[in-house]
């Protein structure tokens, strides 16, 4: 019988769902040429596999065992029941090792290798139940999977920790210096952290795989097909959606925290333009270019521009509005509380122009006599117009834009300017004196010297300085000899 079954070629039908189970079969069999194996189909369903039993005529059935598509209870009940010629066989590929091979005719679990080999000497021999087999080989999987589930978890523990106390040694964030700061710095904290875990999460479990599930040296067996898993898919949808509300609740909570309004708090007017920083304070008639703020007390900022966009922010406050131009309309609220006394600077967080990168002013935070004193000191008037005009040369941003040093910055600079001869754009010829001066104050656009912008100086000058002002300026100019 031997003799008969290796003389002629066996015929050998599969069932799968999956292309790569049948591609990887094929690719085996022609190997094991001494079988004299010729696959003459491939199906993937019970009724499939029914009508290419009587169209193909095969002697043999490989079913994917693995394939939950197919149902392997059906076919062992059709074709182990009766007096069938056709032999099947069910071929699990999801061994640790090798694949396994249930033949129908014993129910017991072989390496493919040695049950290829005994292929034509196979006869008929008592079952064995195969439900025990199965259920070694999957408890056998679990355990070898809660392992190396259980290590890498307790790695990426190991390492998030390592993270969070590395990050606390380190100095992310500028000093705090403002009751805003505190709500910001304890929503970034946390944020900290769980980067620190997603981060240990993916990269562990990336190397872990790398090293430990890489392909052995000499392997060039195919992978095993994975489809995917629908419960790790979902999780991991779930689990970050309901992370992002979370955080986003902590968001609107901070936000919440830093607009608490003071019923009691300081105003001060923020003006900023091309390229300097203006506080006037209505309550004391004090015009600056450094924002003086008392220590513990709530100050609201009133925001505007007389330009361009421009945006106000310290970093030690952690809190920045934009100031927008167009009128009182468009006065933007910002609430600050300063915590700590001290100097630091006020910065301009929107691209605003050319010299958008030196748009910074002083920002002191003094005690509550100390701030009492300056508005004392500042509230005075001096006798002097040179000194009164180089109080608002500062208070007005000036100086952004006109060096007192002979610097060419983006408007001419002011230091022996005066009784100088000057060619204009349209290519004539002006001595500045007193008129000229005034005049370029108040219409900025008249007469600009050649080779400087024409869109730069304020319009609206004239609208906020008076006479006195204005000839205070020209008094502090005219002695820049």
């Amino acid at each position: 019988m031997l003799d008969n079954q290796k003389s002629k070629s066996r015929r050998v039908l599969i069932a799968s769902s999956h292309p790569l189970f049948g591609q990887g079969l094929v690719r085996l069999l022609n190997e094991k040429k001494s079988l004299q194996a010729e696959v003459v189909g491939m199906v993937s369903n019970l009724e499939e596999a029914l009508e290419a039993m009587q169209r193909l005529k095969p002697d043999l059935i490989i079913v994917d065992y693995d394939d939950e598509k197919l149902n392997r209870d059906e076919f062992l009940a059709r074709f182990v029941e009766g007096d069938q010629k056709i032999r099947v066989v069910l071929l699990s590929l999801q061994s640790a090792k090798e694949a396994l091979v249930y033949d129908r005719r014993t129910l017991a679990a072989s390496q493919i290798d040695d049950w290829l080999k005994e292929w034509p000497a196979v006869n008929d021999e008592p079952k064995i139940p195969m439900q025990n087999t199965e259920m070694q080989q999957k408890a056998k999987h679990r355990r070898s999977s809660m392992r190396h589930l259980i290590i890498a978890g307790l790695l990426v523990v190991a390492v998030t920790a390592l993270l969070i106390l590395g990050l606390g040694q380190v100095r992310l964030l500028p000093e705090q210096a403002s009751a805003q700061a505190i709500p910001i710095d304890q929503l970034f904290d946390l944020e900290f952290k769980v980067i620190a875990f997603l981060f240990s999460l993916i990269v562990v479990f990336m190397l872990y795989s790398i090293l430990v599930f890489r392909r052995k040296k000499g392997d060039v067996s195919d992978a095993r097909h994975v489809e995917g898993n629908t419960r790790l898919e979902v999780a991991w949808t779930i689990a970050p959606l309901i992370t992002v509300l979370f955080f986003a609740y902590l968001g609107g909570d901070a936000l919440a925290e830093t607009m608490r309004a003071d019923p009691k708090a300081l105003e001060i007017k923020v003006i900023g333009q091309q390229w300097a920083w203006r506080f006037e304070y209505p309550d004391y008639g004090i015009v600056t270019d450094t924002l003086m703020m008392p220590v513990n007390q709530q100050s609201i900022l009133k925001l505007s521009s007389n330009d361009v966009v421009h945006s106000f922010w310290v970093p030690e406050f952690r809190v920045k509005q934009d100031a927008l131009p167009g009128g009182n309309e468009f006065v933007r609220d910002l609430r600050v509380t300063p915590t700590l006394t001290g100097d630091y600077k006020v910065r301009c967080a929107e691209l605003c122009g050319l010299q958008h990168a030196t748009m910074e002013s002083p920002v002191k935070v003094v005690s509550r006599e100390d701030f009492e004193a300056w508005v004392i000191q500042e509230t005075g008037v001096s006798e002097d117009p040179v000194e009164r005009g180089r109080a608002l040369v500062q208070r007005y941003g000036c100086v952004a834009c006109h060096s007192l040093d002979g610097t060419r910055i983006v408007g001419p600079s002011w230091k022996g300017i005066y009784g100088a001869t000057e060619t204009m754009t349209d290519g004539t010829t002006v001595t500045i004196d007193e008129a000229y001066l005034h005049e370029s104050i108040i219409q900025p656009l008249a007469k600009i010297v050649a080779g400087y912008p024409t869109n730069v100086m304020p319009l609206n000058y004239g609208e906020q300085l008076n006479d006195q002002q204005i000839a205070d300026i020209i008094a502090f100019i005219m002695s820049l000899k």
